[in-house]
C-alpha cells in the first residue's frame, strides 16, 4: 500500500509538472520590452488623435535607444526665467513588475523663458527594477512652444535612460541643462 501511495504521488507530481510547463514557457516567451507599434498605439490613446509627429518621435527614440522595458504616462508643468522648475506625476508601466505611481521634479538652468503644461510619455530603458527609477536623471532640454507643440529629450543615470516625449501647451523658448528626480511620493523640493 505504501508503494501504491508513492507511485500515485509520483504520477500526480508528474502530471502537475507537465501542466505547468506550458505556463512557464508562455511566461518566459512574453517579451519584457515594448514594441514600436505598442508604444505608438499607447501614445495615440494617451495623447489623443494628433499628427504623425508623435509616431515619428517614438520611432526615433526606438531607433536611437532600442525597445524600452518600461514607460511612464503622466502630466507635468514647468516654468523658467533663466532658472526653471518642472513638476509632474504619472504611472510607470512595466511588463514584469506591473504599474507604479511616480512623481518627478527638478530644476534647470540656461537660456530658458516661459512656461508650459504637457502630457508626457517617458520611455524607460535598461530599468533593472522598479526602485531603480527613484533617482536623478540629468539631461539637456530645448523648448520652442508658441501655443503648443511636441518635444523629446533624453535623460541618463548609470546606463538607465529616460526619454520624455511631450505634447504641451504654453509659451516657451530656451535651452537648458537640468535633471528630473523621480520619487514614489509627491515632493515640492526639486533638489
Amino acid at each position: 500500500m505504501t508503494r501504491q501511495i508513492r507511485h500515485s504521488l509520483s504520477l500526480i507530481l508528474a502530471l502537475f509538472a507537465l501542466l505547468a510547463m506550458p505556463l512557464a514557457t508562455q511566461a518566459q516567451q512574453r517579451p519584457s520590452t515594448y514594441s514600436t507599434n505598442e508604444l505608438v498605439n499607447t501614445g495615440h490613446q494617451f495623447f489623443g488623435n494628433v499628427s504623425g509627429s508623435l509616431a515619428t518621435l517614438i520611432e526615433k527614440a526606438v531607433k536611437d535607444y532600442g525597445q524600452p522595458n518600461g514607460y511612464i504616462l503622466g502630466e507635468e508643468g514647468s516654468a523658467a526665467i533663466v532658472g526653471g522648475l518642472r513638476y509632474g506625476e504619472g504611472v510607470l508601466y512595466t511588463r514584469n513588475a506591473g504599474q507604479h505611481k511616480v512623481f518627478w521634479q527638478g530644476p534647470s538652468i540656461g537660456w530658458d523663458f516661459g512656461g508650459d503644461g504637457a502630457r508626457t510619455m517617458m520611455l524607460v530603458y535598461n530599468l533593472p527594477s522598479v526602485g531603480a527609477i527613484h533617482r536623478r536623471f540629468i539631461g539637456v532640454n530645448g523648448s520652442l512652444y508658441l501655443i503648443g507643440g511636441f518635444g523629446m529629450t533624453a535623460l541618463v543615470n548609470d546606463n538607465i535612460y529616460v526619454v520624455p516625449v511631450r505634447s504641451g501647451v504654453g509659451a516657451r523658448l530656451g535651452l537648458n541643462i537640468g535633471y528630473l528626480k523621480f520619487t514614489s511620493q509627491a515632493d515640492w523640493n526639486p533638489f
